[in-house]
């Protein structure tokens, strides 16, 4: 058999793991030809297809892979229309599968990227097609449905508590009154901002407030508990999601004078909440502050990657080969926990109909009363997928990266 992989949205720490578990799993299963499809479903109906064969031809490269953040086979934010009311695409799509005798489809990334794997089976079965669709999960949001969680969200999760840890440790050197407030990724579910929530241990205190998109927002009540606890330090440290919400639905960064784009499945890009409530906070308590946005810094950072993250992103890969060879499709592997101490996990299969289009949002028992910090149940919930490091590579002194050449 021949197949045929690609990578979908946001970049991870973590992603290239899963793309070595597909190309391992798929040669190890007798797989002629592994394809690539070179930035995602878009790539593919440009014809932009590489053979990985000749590209990941020994261990190294392979094991080179696995530590190189973002998508090597580089990505897209392509929606692909109802072939209900246009077939044009899908059209174009099974005849590239068909020239290349691709047998097996795997497409890496989040919801929107799960709602391309339902679409292209449901074609696929409506004109007796014979390819298997076989959807991958990957986001540092960690909002999928039906899986514990995502690959990409560990190692996500353990740079932002390492950042906030180190900031705490910035912020509390002077001794005098100041209000830092970061800015976390996050649209409408707050897991990855959840996770500063982890820098608290032994040799730290901790974020002074976590603010979360699954609670409603007001700047008044923002501004009332920043006063509050003024009083008591003077060193305040706030984590704040991209995506936190005003009562009426809008996000609190478009009170800004930011200008909001939208990408091709009409989701406005989030920025300038930090720098919003920042400013706010200095005209109305007379305080210094300071506004951090840690951007793409907390999807793409190799160096702080856990190993338990890589493991698993890995692993999900492999679990998607296997699930295709033994006939399935229309499916996506999922990740089931079967305890937390000690940590196991283990792959399961689940129609990708019930992960498109959803979102998962951290359940409002894991946010205390004053809606400022998280329960121990988070905790218990995302300290095992932070575990253990597996470095990168390095070589004079900075990692080193396997990257496809143009």
């Amino acid at each position: 058999m021949n197949v045929i992989v690609g990578q979908s949205g946001g970049p991870t720490a973590v992603i290239n793991a899963s793309l070595a578990g597909v190309y391992q799993a798929a040669v190890n299963s007798g797989a002629k030809k592994v394809y690539g499809m070179k930035n995602g479903i878009a790539g593919l109906l440009s014809e932009k297809i590489v053979l990985l064969n000749e590209v990941l031809d020994d261990d190294l490269k392979i094991e080179l892979l696995k530590r190189t953040p973002s998508s090597f086979l580089g990505s897209c934010r392509y929606k692909l229309k109802s072939f209900e009311t246009d077939t044009t695409e899908y059209e174009k799509v099974f005849s590239l599968l068909k020239k290349y005798e691709i047998e097996c489809f795997f497409y890496i990334g989040g919801n929107d990227s799960m709602d391309t794997i339902a679409k292209l089976s449901a074609y696929g079965k409506k004109i007796g097609s014979n390819v298997r669709f076989v959807g991958v999960p990957k986001t540092i949001d960690n909002d999928l449905m039906i899986t514990d969680h995502t690959p990409g969200y560990g190692s996500a999760a353990k740079f932002v508590a390492t950042t906030m840890k180190e900031i705490i440790r910035d912020a509390t050197v002077y001794g005098t009154e100041y209000v830092t407030i970061v800015e976390i990724m996050g649209r409408n579910a707050g897991w990855l901002t959840a996770a500063s929530a982890l820098a608290r241990g032994g040799d730290c205190d901790g974020v002074d407030m976590i603010c979360l998109p699954e609670i409603p927002f007001t700047v008044e009540g923002f501004i009332r508990k920043v006063a509050e606890m003024q009083k008591k330090k003077n060193s305040i440290v706030i984590a704040v999601s991209e995506g936190v919400k005003l009562p009426d639905g809008r996000y609190v960064c478009e009170l800004s004078d930011n200008v909001q784009d939208v990408d091709s499945f009409g989701h406005k890009k989030l920025t300038g909440t930090a720098r919003f409530l920042a400013n706010e906070c200095a005209k109305r308590l007379k305080t210094k502050t300071r506004a951090i946005e840690l951007s793409t810094l907390q999807r793409c950072s190799g160096h702080l990657a856990s190993r338990t993250d890589i493991t698993e992103a890995y692993q999900v890969g492999g679990a998607a080969v296997l699930a295709a060879v033994s006939g399935q499709s229309g499916v996506a592997i999922t990740l089931d926990r079967i305890s937390d101490k000690p940590y196991q996990c283990k792959t399961g299969v689940v129609d990708v109909n019930k992960i498109a289009n959803y979102e998962k949002k951290i359940p409002i028992e894991w946010i205390n009363e004053t809606h400022t910090d998280m329960e121990q149940a988070f905790l218990d919930y995302a300290r095992p997928l932070i575990q253990a490091e597996l470095p990168p590579f390095y070589v004079d002194g900075l990692p080193y990266h396997i990257t496809l050449k143009a």
